[in-house]
């Protein structure tokens, strides 16, 4: 048995080591995927006034900056029974959907494309060619000239003359395990250029409502201050005239060359290669029309999309067995132990520390959340704002619903969602006009602090792009007094528990043949299809770099 690792894993938000056990013939026998910096914003919080939860935990993350600062500031609010205005959370969701199309689109092109698309050969492409493959896969094909595709490979000769591959360099070119085309290569470089524009683009819907971004302002305890955007025709205006250009580009870019990737993976996804442990949890959310949700809540066991049971949080808990963390998942010390003598995890035994990722569980099981999750809860529940988006793309791809379950299929849910997600937001922005004619111009609910109760607890559960997220809070003395987060990537990250059972990133690993140990490409696809975000270790200095605070971490 050989190991494989690799750290850092690159392309992903934060750090994040996988260590893989291979067979003679390079197909993985077992796998340990560690995160590897401490996150300590949970710690900051500890003291602070709960009405700067969400500004503080909005820095947990430089990506998902949005969710964080929503999710805190909804457990606090959940805390104090406050109910805020409808207006306010219309405005949230605005800033949610634009935040869900930016980061799956900017996810799929500069962070998981390049597994798949082989830049030195896109650099034999006949542009004429090109132009006639990209009909294939759209009737309307998004930028697809001639004269447009010989731009895009001047540019890459211009990389390559220069010596250097510029974004697209360190890459395991000429890998045996890419499969496109040099004219499929490059359509989908041309689009990955064009999506360095897009996200550019779309954040700004997300600042016209939260002031700026990343770490939006306009969320606080009790609705949302941007008031004054929501009552600005021009405002409205210049939010969906962006959604609209982004409409455009995920209907002919993004699908299509998801419809490409699947036409040229098809035999791996019908061998279920990165297919996981089948378990799938949503907590759904975002309000429709009266109990009609986006996403539907529901889990699901061992691909059994015949029997959806429904969410109850009561199940979920959070263990540290395998995880650098002493006593109980919520009351804990941060206890690191060392690497073996040879840099390796220590994962011998069962109750060997390997990873700063907690192991969250579902009635005792790892689940998979994310797209593919709320794609398959949303369809097996019968979701007529989603069916038909997956039907139409399970046709014109000649798949099955078990066949997403996989690496690219991950993929393939991604892009699904991001396209009914843009119809969902017209109509949605359609309500918000609705109830500002009515002269309904509420975005927060007034409330006296000092006369609320002193001691609280409250939760959070929201889905937002990578997965499920949820936050909880002990307010204390009208002081937070604990505060706990279990983020997407925490579910598909947890390390194994005392039980041995992997979670959803290790068992995708399991079964997966690597053509080259030297250039384990296959590992890193299969790791990028989950959208991978690693929380931060968090470091505090002021200005004149005097230290503010230090922490101990416990070694064994």
């Amino acid at each position: 048995m050989r190991k494989v690792v690799i750290d850092p894993i690159a392309r992903i938000e934060g750090h994040l080591r996988a260590e893989v056990e291979v067979d003679k013939n390079g197909v993985v026998q077992e796998a340990y995927v560690s995160g590897q910096l401490f996150r300590g914003i949970e710690i900051i919080l500890k003291g602070r006034d709960p009405r700067d939860a969400g500004l503080l935990a909005g820095r947990i993350c430089g990506v998902c900056t949005n969710s964080h600062f929503r999710g805190a500031v909804s457990c606090v609010e959940d805390a104090y029974a406050l109910k805020i205005p409808k207006n306010a959370e219309i405005v949230r969701d605005l800033m949610a959907m634009a935040l869900f199309i930016q980061d799956h689109v900017v996810h799929f092109y500069h962070l998981h494309s390049l597994d798949f698309v082989d830049v030195t050969s896109a650099l034999n492409a006949n542009p004429k060619l090109t132009s006639k493959e990209a009909h294939k896969y759209s009737k309307n094909p998004f930028r697809n000239s001639n004269t447009h595709y010989e731009e895009v490979l001047a540019k890459l000769q211009n990389f390559v003359k220069a010596g250097k591959l510029g974004p697209f360099s360190n890459g395991y070119w000429g890998h045996v395990d890419y499969k496109l085309t040099p004219e499929q290569n490059l359509i989908v470089i041309s689009h990955y250029l064009e999506a360095l524009k897009f996200q550019t683009k779309i954040s700004k819907a997300v600042a016209i409502f939260g002031g700026k971004t990343p770490h939006p302002q306009s969320i606080v305890v009790g609705g949302v201050t941007s008031v004054a955007d929501m009552l600005n025709p021009q405002r409205l205006n210049d939010y969906l005239f962006i959604i609209k250009e982004a409409k455009e580009f995920i209907d002919r870019a993004y699908l299509p060359d998801m419809k490409l990737i699947t036409s040229a993976y098809k035999a791996e996804i019908k061998a279920g290669a990165g297919r996981a442990n089948g378990n799938f949890l949503s907590v759904g959310g975002y309000e429709f029309e009266g109990e009609q949700r986006l996403f539907c809540n529901g889990v699901i066991y061992a691909h059994d999309f015949e029997n959806i049971e429904e969410f109850d949080e009561t199940k979920v808990t959070e263990e540290i067995d395998r995880a650098w963390y002493s006593g109980d998942a919520k009351e804990n010390e941060v206890c690191y132990t060392d690497l073996n003598a040879d840099g390796s995890l220590k994962t011998a035994k069962n109750d060997d520390k390997y990873s700063w990722v907690k192991a969250p569980r579902y009635d005792g099981k790892p689940m998979e959340t994310g797209p593919l999750a709320r794609v398959l809860v949303s369809y097996a529940k019968d979701n007529t704002l989603i069916k038909s988006f997956v039907d139409e793309f399970l046709q014109e791809t000649e798949l099955e619903l078990i066949d997403l379950s996989t690496t690219v299929g991950r993929n393939c849910a991604r892009a699904i969602e991001t396209s009914y997600i843009c119809e969902y937001i017209f109509k949605l922005v359609s309500r918000l006009i609705q109830n500002i004619k009515y002269y309904d111009t509420d975005t927060w609910v007034r409330f006296d602090f000092n006369t609320l109760e002193k001691d609280a607890k409250g939760r959070a559960f929201l889905e937002v792009p990578r997965g499920v997220l949820s936050h909880f809070v002990n307010i204390k003395n009208q002081k937070i007094d604990n505060f706990s987060v279990i983020a997407p990537t925490t579910w598909n990250a947890t390390p194994k528990n005392f039980d041995g059972v992997r979670g959803a990133y290790e068992e995708a690993l399991v079964g997966i043949k690597i053509e080259d140990t030297s250039k384990p490409l296959e590992v890193l696809r299969v790791l990028h299809s989950f959208d991978p975000c690693l929380a931060c270790a968090v470091h505090i200095i002021d200005t004149k770099g005097k230290e503010l605070s230090r922490y101990r971490i416990k070694t064994l």
